[in-house]
């Protein structure tokens, strides 16, 4: 039976699944406090997530069912928007649920009832493949311990084992207004403000961890001409040799996305392998200084004492709400089959 049809459960305590030889365990850990981003002052315009109020206005008449629309039914605040997260990671969790024979569970840092859970053990020692979906906005100041950074260099001595870090969009960094404005309107998404910085908790584990990466802007993906179909990745193919990107030509449209900006000249430790085209014809200051593309898709391959791989895309890539092909079906099936 489809997880999407099961009953759903909540405050319950995580079941560790058994190690299975050739079958993933994949994990997902949401970088947010969920009190503070769902109680955010909604009069505030920066630096929070959309109310369900707001979706439903600007995506009109998308969420005028009154399972979305009824507030006895759907919260109507930024709750409701942020449950919209939820639903969409379902099919992503139900497909490698299939490929694995494991159920992909989902944690958050601080979850609905107040409850933290850093990244330790009871995260990582019955995972083989990490999610870290960095979708907490900065002024929340989500920073890992030194005692996360360690856990996870341990999990990453473990052979097999994959970290995936999903830093979010850094949006309206400058303090022009006008530069701000520009930004705005090159993505072209009414629902995300002048200023959206995300990323505090994941940025900080690329600090310990040292990873030579910084998420900066959120910027539109180029279509097909004609088509609302995202542009083809262009891929590194000949670095690829685990076979990340294999039969994969797109991932799914997002209107803002990160560019993963290398902060080390050391291309042998880090893996540029799937930059996006960007949409030329919306001004952006990073289209501006001549870039035509931006860094959708990197790997650091096993070095030293670490055994396992690192990759960073964004946690859009693993949801359906903008969308999902074979294509990028194939990539989660990729992710999900690693050997």
């Amino acid at each position: 039976m489809s997880a999407s049809n099961s009953a759903r459960t909540y405050n319950q305590s995580h079941v560790r699944r058994k190690y299975t030889p050739g079958r993933r365990r994949v994990s997902i850990y949401i970088s947010w406090s969920y009190p503070a981003e769902a109680g955010r002052d909604p009069s505030e315009l920066d630096n929070r997530f959309s109310t369900m109020t707001e979706v439903r206005r600007v995506a009109w008449p998308a969420y005028e069912g009154p399972e979305w629309s009824n507030p006895l039914q759907y919260q109507q605040g930024i709750a409701g928007a942020l449950e919209l997260f939820f639903r969409a990671w379902v099919p992503f969790q139900e497909f490698a649920q299939e490929t694995t024979g494991h159920a992909v569970p989902v944690f958050q840092r601080i979850d609905h009832a107040g409850v933290k859970l850093p990244l330790d053990e009871r995260v990582l020692a019955d995972a083989d493949t990490l999610l870290v979906f960095g979708l907490d906005h900065m002024i929340t100041e989500q920073d890992a311990a030194p005692e996360e950074i360690e856990a996870l260099r341990e999990f990453l001595e473990r052979e097999g084992t994959c970290l995936i870090l999903g830093p979010h969009h850094e949006v309206g960094i400058s303090d022009d207004p006008k530069v701000r404005d520009v930004e705005y309107h090159h993505h072209g998404d009414a629902l995300v403000p002048r200023q959206q910085r995300f990323g505090r908790y994941t940025r900080s584990l690329m600090r310990g961890l040292g990873v030579p990466v910084e998420n900066r802007h959120g910027l539109r993906p180029a279509l097909v001409p004609g088509t609302k179909k995202i542009a083809p990745l262009s891929i590194a193919r000949d670095l690829d040799r685990r076979g990340w990107l294999t039969g994969v030509t797109s991932f799914n449209f997002h209107m803002h996305l990160p560019h993963y900006a290398l902060t080390t000249d050391d291309t042998r430790s880090i893996h540029v392998l799937a930059r996006q085209p960007i949409d030329t014809s919306r001004p952006h200051p990073f289209t501006d200084a001549g870039n035509t593309e931006f860094n959708a898709f990197l790997w650091m391959p096993p070095k030293d004492q670490r055994a396992g791989d690192v990759l960073l895309a964004d946690s859009t890539v693993f949801n359906r709400l903008f969308g999902a092909d074979e294509s990028l079906e194939r990539f989660w099936r990729n992710i999900a089959t690693a050997s």
